[in-house]
């Protein structure tokens, strides 16, 4: 019996859709005036910016100049309602 080669499948690979590029202003985000800045692009289209503090968060919208500022329980609730639906 002669061994057969076993024959490699031809994955595929998808365009990511979503890219996030991180930057962390102070590694260990203890101190004052740390945050991780993250910027969202929607394939080459940047969505946004989510800045993620200690006290809160602040998203900046892709064609905004002002911020906006949520605090740790508000973005909870958010996403718990995003997640489960409203009560």
């Amino acid at each position: 019996m002669a061994a057969s080669k076993k024959r490699k499948r031809s994955v595929k690979t998808a365009k990511r859709k979503f890219e996030v590029r991180a930057e962390v202003a102070n590694f260990t985000l203890a101190k004052a005036k740390s945050a991780l800045k993250l910027a969202i692009y929607d394939r080459d289209e940047k969505l946004g910016q989510l800045e993620i503090g200690r006290g809160s968060l602040y998203w900046t919208g892709a064609h905004r100049q002002i911020e906006k500022r949520l605090n740790w329980g508000r973005v909870a609730q958010m996403l718990d309602e995003l997640a489960y639906g409203k009560k």
